[in-house]
């Protein structure tokens, strides 16, 4: 199987379903370390990305994630608009022109990695959004490298997403605004972290819905 651009706006739908329902836990999550915005951001982000989607009717996958970067940069505040519109914007060029393989589904998942730690200077084990794409990019890897589909490719990353937020918890943050909190920022998930994971997730249900159509 491959994933094409069907795949990837039904990726953003369910993202933005999700991202939703948990948008008072991710406000939760931020408030105890940052501005508390990270939840209402992301939610507003990804409805307008839908909706900007629905009127650009994308014809390729690079195409969608192109048209997600835009509407996340122009619509989401804080540092996550900045973020995850370069990580969207790199993943778009690092899809190529056609469908995603298991190795493409990897080359997204780099792009978008490289477009974060571009834009934030981040490395692992800082407690930002990098402690979760880090691992899923290492995951996705090895899973491409062993001939996964990109379906099974996609489960890995979003698997090691979620345990990479999960560890982010003993983290003391040396990064971004929870930096200011210091030792106080131990014992707190970061939030960036977990919106990834939310979104890397949502990206495995669209592949399986792609699966079974």
């Amino acid at each position: 199987m491959s994933l094409d651009a069907a795949w990837a706006r039904r990726w953003i739908e369910l993202s933005a379903a999700d991202i939703a329902e948990q948008r008072d836990y991710l406000v939760d999550l931020d408030r105890a370390i940052g501005d508390g915005d990270h939840g209402e951001n992301m939610d507003r982000g990804l409805k307008a990305a839908v909706e900007a989607l629905g009127q650009a009717q994308p014809g390729s996958v690079a195409e969608v994630l192109k048209t997600v970067a835009k509407t996340l940069m122009s619509t989401v505040g804080g540092a996550a608009g900045p973020l995850y519109g370069t990580a969207f914007l790199r993943a778009s060029k690092a899809a190529g022109d056609g469908d995603l393989d298991g190795a493409g589904v990897a080359a997204v998942i780099a792009g978008a990695l490289d477009g974060i730690q571009a834009r934030g200077k981040a490395t692992a084990g800082e407690k930002t959004m990098v402690d979760a794409w880090t691992p899923a990019l290492e995951a996705a890897r090895a899973a491409a490298e062993s001939g996964s589909d990109p379906a099974a490719v996609l489960e890995a990353a979003a698997t090691a997403a979620e345990a990479g937020a999960a560890a982010t918890e003993p983290l003391r943050a040396t990064k971004g605004r929870a930096s200011y909190l210091g030792e106080r920022s131990i014992g707190h998930l970061d939030p960036g972290a977990v919106s990834t994971s939310l979104i890397l997730r949502a990206a495995v249900r669209a592949a399986g819905e792609a699966g079974a159509a």
